[in-house]
């Protein structure tokens, strides 16, 4: 195969630096063909190598990371993630003889090949360029963790022109193949953002909206920085980032908020206890429904299935759910750290609800402050006598025979954690906080919606005897 891909010179390259060219036009360097994704890595990283090598030791490529989100682990040199946690989603994607379900999760996975347990991670053909960069042309298939064969069989997929594609920075297209997905579906996991981000307005969404339709234009990688491709960002759901992002990074010094303001002075004064998120995400999931519920206990019943927001509320091989949409958020105190639950844990009490994720803080915590969140919550078997939340396989288990105790079975294979034999269902709460969809200034909460006898915080929750502004705030000095 003749090389598909033809590296600038030394001249060329100081000719794009001195001209401050946006992006590279692969048009000029790309010939093909290419039968498989790996090919097109190869070319890739004739002139990437450093960017692979870099890309290689992240954890958007080894789905794992020291816990440092989590607290009590934040000195743990073992590497957690995806690989080897649960979440009251789909659960996992290990739990299997041979990790079986990576062949259908491993999809927003941005690498070839990943099916099974063994992958070498090592090596950087097996890096899935395109479907962080390119921007037309290509498609991952639904299973296998690979290319569409079918549509490149069909032409939905031209690996050539997908690669002549690719631009300097991925798209909300490109990052929301996953991240608009997460939990199987479109705005299943959260609250705001989904694939409605792609055509917002500024009422939807100040900062991802296009500048024609009065938003700012920005990509998810203008805030979510990636030097050597460690990608910025602290989910709730995960136990490690690779930095923080945070609203003051655009918003500080002569950009710093309500420099205008009448009420600077209070908003000031609020912003000690307050997230901006709590203001300016005035209502979760305002584009389209999310999942506020799943209920595995579920599986295999004969249950009716109706609708909310035009989403089935049941499914005979996963149970279950609720939906909602221009709901007001759960609000709770967050130092910087979660909770969080990890595979083995003992369930204390299972009469009562278990954290799979919660962030920490309260009122006297001086680090904490309030920020809204989406409380999922769900039902999921714990082995009755070891009394942890117990590993199943659905994939090609659960969802084909509906058997929950070849499914705790066959889940229990590979992880060192024998199932007993009996389980019962225990519920489950996620919370899953609220960073997309930021309102306009206008839209932003006002002092009577939160105060004089206002509904949506529930004060004893946080921690005050009553309303702070009547009883003063936490620094007052009135509160205790």
């Amino acid at each position: 195969m003749k090389k598909s891909m033809v590296c600038w010179g030394m001249a060329g390259l100081l000719a794009l630096a001195a001209t401050a060219v946006a992006a590279t036009d692969h048009k000029d360097f790309i010939t093909g063909p290419f039968k498989d994704g790996r090919e097109v890595t190869t070319a890739c990283i004739q002139c990437h190598d450093k960017q692979a090598s870099d890309f290689i030791k992240t954890q958007h490529w080894n789905l794992k990371g020291v816990p440092n989100h989590v607290k009590g682990l934040e000195k743990s040199t073992k590497l957690y993630g995806k690989t080897n946690m649960t979440n009251n989603y789909c659960t996992t994607i290990f739990a299997a003889k041979e990790g079986l379900p990576r062949e259908s999760c491993l999809r927003c996975h941005a690498g070839y090949g990943w099916n099974r347990n063994s992958f070498d991670h090592s090596d950087k053909t097996r890096i899935d360029c395109l479907v962080c960069h390119a921007t037309k042309s290509y498609d991952r298939a639904s299973v296998g963790c690979d290319v569409d064969v079918k549509g490149i069989g069909s032409g939905k997929v031209d690996l050539v022109e997908a690669a002549r594609s690719v631009g300097q920075k991925p798209t909300l297209q490109n990052c929301g193949y996953c991240h608009f997905y997460g939990g199987g579906g479109d705005a299943v996991k959260h609250a705001g953002l989904d694939s409605t981000m792609e055509y917002a307005d500024r009422k939807l969404d100040v900062h991802m909206a296009k500048t024609a339709k009065g938003g700012a234009g920005l990509l998810c990688v203008d805030c979510h920085k990636a030097p050597e491709h460690k990608i910025s960002g602290a989910s709730s759901q995960m136990a490690h980032y690779a930095a923080r992002v945070r609203c003051e990074d655009c918003h500080s010094g002569a950009k710093a908020p309500h420099k205008t303001s009448k009420n600077k002075a209070i908003l000031d004064v609020h912003a000690a206890s307050v997230a901006c998120q709590t203001c300016h995400i005035p209502l979760l999931s305002r584009g389209q429904a999310t999942k506020t519920s799943w209920y595995w206990s579920d599986v295999g019943k004969n249950l009716p299935v109706e609708e909310q927001f035009d989403q089935e509320t049941f499914q005979n091989r996963k149970g279950s759910f609720t939906w909602n949409m221009n709901f007001v958020p759960t609000y709770a105190w967050y130092n910087g750290k979660i909770e969080r639950y990890m595979v083995g844990d003992k369930v204390k009490d299972p009469t009562k609800v278990v954290n799979m994720t919660k962030p920490v803080g309260d009122i006297r915590d001086k680090t904490a402050k309030i920020y809204p969140y989406k409380t999922h919550l769900g039902t999921q078997p714990m082995d009755s006598v070891h009394r942890y939340l117990s590993t199943f396989q659905q994939y090609q288990s659960l969802w084909v025979h509906f058997n929950w105790e070849k499914a705790l079975k066959d889940g229990a294979q590979e992880e060192g954690l024998p199932y007993s034999g009996k389980h019962q269902f225990v519920k489950t709460i996620s919370y899953i906080s609220a960073q997309h969809q930021v309102a306009p200034k206008e839209d932003a909460l006002q002092c009577g919606d939160c105060h004089m006898g206002a509904k949506r915080m529930d004060w004893k929750a946080l921690g005050y005897k009553g309303d702070p502004m009547t009883i003063g705030g936490r620094f007052s000095g009135k509160q205790r």
